[in-house]
């Protein structure tokens, strides 16, 4: 099984890594610079010395064999026959250390010569001086030891112990700093890993830092206050639906075992009936459940590349096919066209329709207009009103206002719920506005822009 490394091991490892190529990088550099300064240094101390020699090799002065002086520098003289007339005690009696001579333009050159007669098993740095005579040039090798690739082991030392120190300390630091950011993260984790479905209420801590943990903590609270608001929003729809379900279903259960426990002296075609009118309430509720459930989805809504509908000519027909309970003004401005699904906006309309004449005293009115971007869909009546504290309550699912559940039953209590999800998923809203008398319900459509009606739905 692949093991995977912890955050905090991972950018341990990656600052580590960087600050030693930074470290590595930086000893290269320091070696090399030290490396050809003290190159340099040698070169220039053994042509110092070989500079010393050169006034000797004149034919009126006589060179010794065996120059004076031990270690290094150590120099080696060839006459012009190519013959070693002088050395230093260490190269006495020895061959020519080199034989490469110094190009015509320049009177010395300098290579690193290896193993070298009289200087076997090292490498050595030898300088060779041309000194002009009458009978030909003469050559003054000198040489000295070759400066290693680290140039000192004290250096080396000191960069490679540095290099570590700085690698482990941004290592660490990295590794600290990681785990003191996650440390939140890891609060968050454990809090969120003990809430349940029945303990919604917890939050995650927030850290007091403004960083982007502190966003993610922020985020992560509003999720479970929508969370909640969502589970307690459902719960109470249930324990309605199921209350709302029961009543006809228990109505219809006693209707029959009352017939049952005197069938001949039932009426049956009138429980028959009875029994009929239970099983449309009950249709109805589950049509709207499923409704609801459908528009939560999202499913089967405007995706803006639809025909276009006159929201006139759709409520003018919606008003000449269906029956009233009360008298009906409209009002309806043409050419107010909206995007959208035309069966749920007749399924809206029917709704705000239906509500409108249960609670009207006689009158409803119906208007249609465009205002600024949007159209405008108004169904007022002339009945009790609603307080301004209950015009969002109405919208709840299965809410009746007690002042209207005697004039309510007709309803499942979802009408207005199912109006405002339509409403919603076309883009729009629907409210309860301010009216001289009754209620009064506003739906605001985006009308459908000359992009929208260039635009053709996908095949």
């Amino acid at each position: 099984m692949r093991r995977y490394w912890s955050l905090r091991t991972r950018m341990a490892v990656w600052c580590g890594a960087v600050m030693a190529l930074v470290c590595g990088g930086f000893c290269a550099l320091t070696l090399m610079n030290a490396h050809h300064h003290v190159t340099e240094d040698r070169r220039g101390r053994i042509l110092a010395t070989q500079l010393g020699v050169a006034p000797l090799i004149p034919a009126d002065r006589r060179l010794p064999a065996v120059l004076p002086g031990s270690g290094m520098p150590i120099l080696q003289v060839v006459d012009s026959r190519g013959q070693v007339v002088s050395a230093s005690r260490e190269l006495a009696g020895k061959a020519r250390i080199a034989s490469f001579l110094p190009p015509e333009d320049n009177r010395y050159a300098d290579r690193t010569v290896c193993d070298a007669p009289g200087l076997a098993g090292t490498c050595v740095i030898v300088v060779a001086l041309r000194v002009p005579e009458a009978g030909g040039d003469w050559i003054v090798y000198g040489a000295d030891h070759a400066v290693p690739w680290y140039t000192d082991l004290r250096l080396l030392a000191a960069l490679l112990a540095g290099s570590a120190l700085l690698t482990g300390l941004s290592a660490l630091g990295a590794y600290r700093a990681v785990a003191s950011s996650l440390d939140p993260v890891e609060a968050i984790c454990a809090e969120l890993a003990e809430i349940t479905a029945t303990d919604l209420g917890r939050r995650v801590p927030v850290p007091a830092s403004p960083d982007e943990i502190q966003k993610l903590a922020r985020t992560v609270n509003q999720t479970l206050d929508r969370l909640e608001a969502a589970v307690e929003r459902e719960r109470r729809f249930a324990a309605d639906a199921s209350h709302d379900l029961r009543s006809p279903i228990t109505a219809m259960r006693v209707q029959v075992e009352e017939a049952l426990l005197h069938p001949r002296e039932t009426d049956w075609p009138a429980v028959s009936a009875a029994l009929l009118a239970d099983l449309h309430r009950l249709q109805a509720i589950v049509t709207d459940l499923l409704t609801l459930a459908r528009l939560d989805a999202d499913l089967g809504g405007s995706d803006g590349t639809g025909d276009g509908t006159d929201l006139g000519e759709l409520v003018s027909s919606e008003l000449t096919h269906r029956g009233h309970q009360a008298r009906i003004t409209a009002n309806l401005a043409p050419g107010v066209t909206v995007t959208g699904d035309p069966l749920q906006l007749t399924r809206l309309l029917g709704n705000l329709l239906d509500n409108a004449e249960r609670h009207a005293a006689h009158t409803v009115t119906v208007s249609v207009r465009g205002e600024g971007p949007d159209a405008l869909l108004e169904v007022s009546d002339d009945g009790p009103g609603i307080p301004a504290d209950q015009r969002e309550v109405v919208f709840q699912r299965f809410t009746r206002l007690d002042s209207a559940r005697s004039k309510d039953e007709g309803g499942t209590g979802l009408g207005l719920a199912i109006a405002r999800g339509i409403a919603e998923q076309h883009g729009g809203t629907l409210t309860v506005e301010d009216s001289e008398r009754g209620a009064r319900f506003v739906a605001r459509l985006p009308l459908r822009t000359a992009e929208e009606a260039g635009r053709r739905p996908p095949p």
